[in-house]
């Protein structure tokens, strides 16, 4: 994954944004990631992670008939999610979001663990939301769903 962390980080860098991310099932490991490569600091700005929901509610504005219609794994969250993130800094940014249900337990028929909702946004663009259906154990679900993301972003500064 560092490969892609590094073609993310060399992107937002080429083209002088920052980039901030919302992590709900992966509480941080996108920012572990992309903080790993040696000259993060010149684009990585900050990290949300919303777990609860009402750290979604209050760090990034997700309304509260959002989660309440729609649940915290969708989305509809997603997307409040990867706008409230883009929302807190005025300088040019990328942001993504990430909420899913990771396992072993919390999956449902409707959203079985695996499911994960990730959003993507970048200046002059609009939000891209994403599903996936991710398989394996928790960590599987979580590595599988920071290279998704990574993934989704770079696709949308080609």
């Amino acid at each position: 994954m560092s490969n892609l962390a590094t073609q993310l980080i060399e992107k937002l860098s080429a083209k002088g944004w920052q980039i901030r991310a919302a992590e709900s099932c992966t509480a941080g490991l996108i920012m572990a990631e992309l903080t790993s490569i040696s000259g993060a600091s010149a684009v990585v700005d900050r990290g949300f992670v919303t777990y609860s929901n009402e750290a979604k509610r209050d760090m990034l504005g997700v309304q509260e008939e959002t989660l309440k219609i729609y649940g915290a794994v969708s989305a509809e969250t997603a997307f409040e999610m990867v706008k409230g993130c883009a929302a807190h800094s005025a300088t040019p940014s990328a942001a993504l979001s990430v909420t899913g249900v990771a396992g072993p337990n919390g999956g449902t028929k409707d959203k079985p663990v695996g499911t994960v909702w990730i959003g993507t946004l970048v200046p002059h663009k609009d939000p891209l939301v994403k599903h996936y259906l991710f398989s394996g154990n928790r960590d599987d679900v979580r590595a599988q769903t920071v290279q998704a993301a990574l993934t989704q972003l770079i696709g949308l500064l080609d």
